[in-house]
């Protein structure tokens, strides 16, 4: 039976993690596409962060060979990057296997989405049987974590109708799940960024955001209802 899964992994030397330090602002996911010579390329969606401090950052990345500006709307970027080493280069130091790291590759998986954290990954795919996921669990347990986010079976679980980034959401349910919105506290601000990888202040920018944005939706929401009654 298949199942759909998020997780993170906490491992600093996956590729542009070093980025995302950098600017922690940033909030970046990754798609990886295979070319003629074998290596992969990226390409970099980037939603938020200041884009002067991130392109600066590609430069100054050791895992990134040439990078180029492929898309711009508003203040969202895509990049293409072309590795300066190979992922068995970049990771060769920071796992105990890299045969087991090949292995992976090779499984019946399937990723939708990569999202770079100051301490990690946070990825998003398809499985086909938990054999499998075990198989990603053990792997990044060994070599400096794993933590399942979201696991559900056969169909695609329906994306929230809350208007919220995926950084945004997760920073929410983060929050609330280690008790920061309780009373009183049972963790503080900079608790949940350490969770999470990120600086207190840019989680701080991102709950304002997050919380904003449900207000607007809350009222709203009422509002065209009622407007739509008045209009039958």
């Amino acid at each position: 039976m298949t199942l759909f899964a998020e997780y993170g992994i906490r491992c600093e030397a996956l590729p542009l993690v070093e980025v995302a330090d950098a600017v922690p602002e940033a909030e970046m996911t990754v798609e990886m596409h295979p070319n003629g010579d074998g290596y992969r390329l990226f390409v970099v969606h980037l939603t938020a962060g200041p884009i002067e401090d991130v392109e600066a950052a590609f430069e100054s990345a050791g895992f990134v060979g040439e990078y180029s500006l492929i898309g711009a709307v508003g203040d969202r970027r895509r990049y293409k990057i072309v590795p300066g080493v190979s992922m068995e280069g970049q990771l060769g130091d920071a796992v105990d296997d890299l045969d087991d790291l090949r292995a992976l590759a090779a499984t019946d998986f399937l990723m939708e989405e990569i999202r770079v954290t100051r301490t990690g990954w946070v990825q998003a795919g398809w499985f086909a049987d938990r054999d499998v996921l075990e198989r990603f669990r053990a792997f990044w347990q060994r070599n400096g974590g794993f933590r399942l986010r979201r696991l559900s079976r056969e169909a695609d679980p329906a994306a929230p109708a809350d208007g919220l980034t995926d950084c945004q959401r997760e920073a929410l349910l983060t929050a609330r799940e280690m008790g920061y919105f309780e009373v009183p506290r049972t963790a503080s601000l900079g608790d949940v960024a350490d969770e999470l990888g990120i600086t207190a202040s840019s989680l701080s920018e991102r709950l304002r955001r997050a919380q904003d944005r449900l207000v607007e939706r809350a009222i709203e929401t009422p509002i065209n209802a009622r407007t739509a009654e008045s209009q039958r």
